[in-house]
């Protein structure tokens, strides 16, 4: 088809974001975006029993409404499959978020997160299926896969199974900015968790006789910093980040209990990434080097040390794929197809894609018109947007 002529009914598609960008579904409370987002599906045409949940909230260990939307659509025409993936949670400052257009743009209020990430790729996969629908496209089979819990921990696509992708031979994951930047890369992670057992006693008595977790916890992180492995680190085997984001007492409580006590706990939960699985390993293991450091270096009065109990365990896989790789080639091709020109870019942000590549679906990133995400001054480029929606048309119809 010609591409450059895409039938998107852009003033419906405008007007379905707005609806879904005012109904809350922050991550693990995704069942009331996941209903309205079923019910848009089989408005444009998609049959009921084309539309199902899977069982991946089951295996998520945190509290999870229900599983991935899994949607499949017949090809018109024989190929491979081809997986179009977004997330259907949003961050918590997204809760209550009222939308308003403004121009070319919608915002908010000013009190909360809009939710473009995501409600921007569950617009733009319900536009698709309308489209492909509404003016009998052709198109290989298709799957539109909407996970959950993917902006605390991108659990959603860890814990589905690779099977339900129906041997798809490539995905394209709608989670960014520009239709034109093709990410095709992205860090994992890894998680590292230490909690610090000290002794308390009366500061101002008898400080000598306690053992401050809170000065174990201290130097460790500044001989962390010294090493080199603190924040961005650059290494002769490697690159990447590290962050300690969480400092705390027990039960999530402040580390002490108030100033005359030696602080006898503190636990600390940070993270490692890296384009390199095994160098995100040597961060958390510079870590837990520098945590025995402090451990051996505060002592009681008596001698005593601090217990330390420090574990790491990776989150999601780095992974990277070829540029001349077909799905790389298919999505060069279609964002080429809508005039535009293609770039390719490396992520260091985990994404859905990141365990779709790891159950055996290359995936390209596209945008669909997300600006400052994460943050009260959100908003949504609704020309990028529409944008997002005619590559996607694009993708789903490019003949081989």
């Amino acid at each position: 088809m010609n591409h450059a002529k895409i039938p998107l009914d852009v003033q419906a598609a405008e007007a379905l974001l707005m609806r879904l960008l005012a109904i809350d579904g922050v991550t693990g409370e995704e069942a009331a975006i996941a209903a309205a987002v079923t019910d848009e599906l089989k408005k444009v045409g998609v049959p009921a029993d084309a539309i199902r949940y899977d069982s991946a909230h089951q295996r998520i260990p945190l509290p999870t409404q229900t599983g991935n939307l899994i949607v499949e659509l017949p090809g018109a025409h024989p190929g491979p499959r081809i997986v179009f993936s977004t997330h259907l949670d949003t961050v918590p400052l997204c809760a209550g978020a009222k939308p308003i257009k403004q121009g070319d743009r919608i915002v908010t209020d000013g009190s909360t997160a809009l939710g473009g990430d995501n409600r921007t790729g569950c617009a733009v996969l319900v536009a698709l299926a309308a489209t492909l629908i509404q003016h009998q496209l052709p198109h290989p089979p298709i799957t539109l896969l909407f996970t959950v819990r993917e902006e605390s921990g991108l659990h959603g696509a860890r814990e589905m199974d690779p099977k339900d992708l129906g041997g798809a031979a490539m995905c394209f994951n709608v989670d960014g900015r520009l239709a034109s930047e093709l990410i095709i890369g992205a860090v994992g992670q890894e998680n590292w968790d230490v909690e610090i057992k000290g002794k308390a006693s009366h500061a101002g008595v008898a400080p000598e006789k306690g053992i401050s977790a809170m000065l174990v916890a201290s130097i460790a992180l500044t001989e962390a910093h010294r090493g080199g492995w603190f924040g961005k680190v650059v290494k002769p085997n490697g690159k990447g980040t590290s962050n300690p984001g969480v400092f705390s007492g027990k039960s999530g409580k402040p580390a002490g209990d108030a100033t005359n006590v030696v602080t006898d706990y503190v636990q600390i939960k940070g993270e490692a990434r890296s384009s390199d699985a095994e160098f995100a390993t040597a961060i958390c293991q510079a870590y837990r080097e520098a945590f025995a450091q402090a451990q051996a270096e505060v002592k009681d009065s008596s001698g005593a040390t601090a217990k330390v109990k420090f574990t790491n365990k990776p989150s999601y896989p780095p992974f990277t794929l070829e540029e001349d790789s077909p799905a790389v080639w298919r999505a060069r091709r279609a964002v080429e197809s809508i005039g535009l020109k293609p770039t390719t870019l490396f992520s260091n942000g985990g994404l859905d894609a990141n365990w779709l590549v790891k159950h055996g679906v290359p995936t390209v990133t596209i945008g669909a018109g997300q600006y400052e995400i994460h943050t009260v001054n959100e908003y949504v480029d609704l020309p990028e947007f529409a944008q997002g929606c005619r590559l996607a048309v694009a993708l789903a119809t490019l003949e081989e």
